[in-house]
């Protein structure tokens, strides 16, 4: 698979639909906002950021349809990185979404409340099994409305070599993964992401070890 293809696959296989997100992507890792402008080596770095994030080329993922995929997709990858689910497989999503809606396929979901209903669902069962607070309390600093910061806060009491009094070594955490910044306010929700792919392999890998034992 060429570099350019493989920059494809990957945006699809983590979700990044929108063209800005891309361009960030792009500009964070060469300087350059366009595939085009890029050198092959700099193509291949991208490649390489996308796989840190944790894109794997062989499990390639397609985006679902319908208004609402989006959405119900990124959760459910949010419920994988959590150990909520076994599976981050569209089918097991889909099953998901016909108990809630009633209807087949996310390409179905065209009805406002179905969809809220489904994806309200989802996000309440991971708040209470999977811990995230999906709050916007004034209290907070602004960094933890980034869904992906909320969902990494539940995940860091969730990795198995956490110890109650190592929360004031998550931001150290984070830059392992992110690299150095001047502060969480400045991670973009890419950084996010790749930080919940990176606890998420840790988490699953954590429970596959206990079910062993």
């Amino acid at each position: 698979m060429s570099a350019v293809k493989s920059i494809y696959a990957g945006v699809r296989a983590l979700g990044i639909a929108e063209e800005d997100d891309r361009r960030a992507l792009y500009e964070r890792v060469t300087g350059k906002r366009r595939l085009r402008e890029m050198t092959p080596s700099e193509k291949s770095a991208v490649v390489d950021e996308l796989r840190r994030m944790g894109f794997r080329p062989a499990g390639g993922r397609r985006r679902l349809d319908g208004s609402y995929a989006p959405k119900l997709q990124a959760l459910w990858i949010a419920a994988w990185n959590l150990g909520l689910v076994r599976s981050r497989d569209d089918a097991a999503l889909l099953a998901f979404v016909k108990r809630q809606a009633g209807v087949d396929h996310t390409r179905f979901l065209h009805d406002a409340a179905a969809a809220a209903s489904a994806i309200e669902g989802l996000k309440g069962w991971i708040a209470r099994d999977g811990g995230v607070d999906w709050s916007d309390r004034e209290d907070r600093p602004r960094w933890q409305r980034d869904h992906g910061a909320k969902i990494a806060l539940a995940q860091w009491w969730r990795l198995p070599d956490v110890r109650a009094a190592a929360g004031q070594h998550f931001t150290a955490a984070v830059y392992e993964i992110t690299g150095p910044k001047s502060g969480l306010h400045a991670l973009h929700r890419l950084d996010w992401r790749a930080v919940n792919n990176a606890w998420g392999a840790r988490i699953r890998a954590g429970a596959g070890a206990a079910q062993e034992a």
